[in-house]
């Protein structure tokens, strides 16, 4: 029997690779997964950023969390004409964050660090490590504190500094939206949804979200959820999606 899911939004970029799973899910279900991001993310202007009166050049070390932080710090500082010292040093929380670094400046042990796990445990773990360095956070709008939290509990100053925003993307007129299954990764894709679609009716269209946070957002605008990873079960959303599948093929 043919699944009534036949078609699945995921709100992410479309995978780079052939090796997603889901394009494994696609092929073992028989359904079309259409990959469209519901949210961008946008620079701040070289004027916004003053309002926040933060001096780059006062500090001695910059916190990467994402490979987009690296790219809206130098955009921004090209931006202010700021001159990055070259005795800047960056803690990354990966080691693929720290190899992507090399696009701006000169890879150096003793300038880059990165955590062993990508865990921020173990980046606050290698911060503490160097607690005489001046700290600075690049981040969206929509950000975690834990970061900036677990190191002023270490005392060790940390400032964060909004350098760029995360916004809804808008859908074009002429585009199609006939869909059995959304897969939302975050409150905003969510929210994207209805200020798209203000009239937007569920009825049997099926939703999964990513995170307790959008798990809610999805609760908050009146929508139902059929689908919510991580669990201890299925840690990721394409296990979960799988196993929701699966079920479905069986109930049929």
């Amino acid at each position: 029997m043919a699944l009534s899911i036949k078609k699945l939004l995921v709100s992410q970029p479309k995978p780079e690779t052939g090796k997603s799973p889901y394009f494994d899910i696609a092929e073992r279900y028989g359904v079309d997964i259409d990959f469209r991001p519901f949210i961008k993310v946008e620079p701040l202007t070289a004027k916004e950023f003053r309002q926040q009166r933060i001096a780059i050049p006062d500090y001695s070390a910059v916190i990467f969390t994402a490979r987009t932080a690296v790219d809206h710090f130098f955009h921004l500082c090209k931006e202010l004409r700021v001159v990055v010292p070259e005795t800047m040093k960056y803690f990354c929380m990966t080691e693929a964050i720290a190899v992507y670094l090399q696009k701006y400046t000169v890879y150096r042990k003793r300038k880059i660090f990165f955590g062993a796990t990508g865990k921020t445990d173990d980046l606050i773990n290698l911060i503490v490590k160097h607690p005489k360095e001046k700290y600075l956070l690049p981040a969206s709008d929509i950000h975690k504190d834990d970061i900036s939290e677990a190191l002023t509990e270490k005392k060790i100053p940390c400032k964060t500094a909004i350098m760029y925003r995360t916004v809804c993307s808008e859908f074009s007129k002429d585009e199609s939206f006939d869909y059995d299954m959304l897969v939302f990764f975050s409150p905003t894709g969510v929210k994207a949804l209805k200020e798209n679609i203000p009239n937007f009716e569920q009825g049997d269209i099926k939703i999964a979200a990513f995170g307790p946070a959008t798990a809610k957002e999805v609760e908050a605008q009146g929508l139902r959820l059929d689908l919510q990873a991580p669990s201890k079960e299925y840690p990721s959303m394409t296990g979960a999606l799988r196993a929701f599948l699966e079920k479905e093929k069986k109930n049929k």
